[in-house]
Formats: C-alpha cells, sequence, structure tokens
C-alpha cells in the first residue's frame, strides 16, 4: 500500500474526483456535496493498492470547540472511508495513523461524528465518545445539538486538552451536518 498525506491545495482535479467517487461508492449515495465540502481545506490521507488505486481516505480540517469559555483549536477528522472489498484489512487504521499525526502536531484536540460502522474503529483507538452535552455556535446563537450526543468523539493527543465533560463543547458553524 502506498498513503499519501497531503492538503487539499496539493490534490489535483483527477485525485479529488477520485475522493468523491471512493466516498459516494463507500457510503452508498449517502454522502452529499456538503458533506464533501466539509473535507475539504485540511490535510488527507490517501491509500492505493499497489495498482494505484485508491481504496482508503480520510482528512482533518481545522474546527473551534467552544469550552468552558476557551476556544479549542480542533482537528475534526471528516470523510474517513474505504472501499468496500478492501474493509477489514487494517487500511481505515493506517488512514487514522496518519491523521492523528497531524492532530498530535497541530491540535489541542482532536473530534468526530462516528457512523455506527465505524464506532469501533474510533474506540479501539483511545477515542471516548463525549460524555457531556453537545452544541453549535449557530447564526441564532449557541444551539444544543442533543441528537449528536452519542456519536461524537475526541481524542486528546500527548499535551493536548481533554476537555472536562461537566461542560459543554460546542462547535463552529457550517452548512449542513454541523457535526
Amino acid at each position: 500500500m502506498v498513503t499519501r498525506t497531503a492538503h487539499t491545495s496539493e490534490l489535483t482535479a483527477p485525485e479529488l474526483r477520485e475522493v468523491r467517487a471512493l466516498l459516494a461508492e463507500a457510503f452508498e449515495g449517502d454522502f452529499a456535496e456538503e458533506d464533501f465540502e466539509h473535507a475539504l481545506g485540511g490535510v488527507h490521507v490517501l491509500v492505493r493498492d499497489p495498482d494505484g488505486r485508491l481504496v482508503a481516505h480520510g482528512s482533518v480540517v481545522q474546527r473551534r470547540a467552544v469550552h468552558r469559555g476557551r476556544a479549542l483549536r480542533t482537528g475534526y477528522v471528516e470523510a474517513v472511508a474505504v472501499r468496500a472489498d478492501r474493509r477489514r484489512q487494517g487500511l481505515g487504521a493506517l488512514v487514522m495513523d496518519g491523521l492523528e499525526r497531524v492532530i498530535g502536531r497541530a491540535y489541542v484536540l482532536g473530534a468526530l461524528s462516528a457512523s455506527e460502522d465505524g464506532a469501533g474503529l474510533y474506540a479501539g483507538r483511545g477515542w471516548s465518545v463525549w460524555g457531556g452535552q453537545l452544541g453549535v455556535l449557530g447564526p441564532g446563537g449557541p444551539e444544543r445539538l442533543a441528537g449528536e450526543e452519542g456519536s461524537t468523539y475526541v481524542w486528546a493527543p500527548p499535551g493536548g486538552a481533554q476537555p472536562d465533560p461537566a461542560g459543554r463543547l460546542d462547535f463552529d458553524w457550517r452548512n449542513g451536518d454541523v457535526l
């Protein structure tokens, strides 16, 4: 397997189309344009098989999470996907290795919203379900996101900030799914 780590600005148009196609296939058509937009503007990990086919992807983008009056520079994991015929072969872990390296060097906190299928991967790597309330700093002000509680995971890299679940974690606003 060949792994490449690159910022969105370094990806070519054909590479971005490949990533988009992989995400559409991996999420069985349930990956909207807004979801793809959320995956851009940060650092990507792309895994190719020996024939050069893209078989896995993930990205980490910067977000702000406000906790107890402090804005935390958060590496938010997006668009982690493995081609259906290559699952359960360690490729998701390979993607997460690269993303966690980026988070560990650039952010004080890692966060992600996990699907039921992906939750085991993250929990097995030391990510933990956020045990407190979640919210968003929306256009109309702070708003609780009770429906996202239980599927949002956090990870504090060495030297990072492990927030106290007694305090709410409010993420910055974005279109589409906020988390």
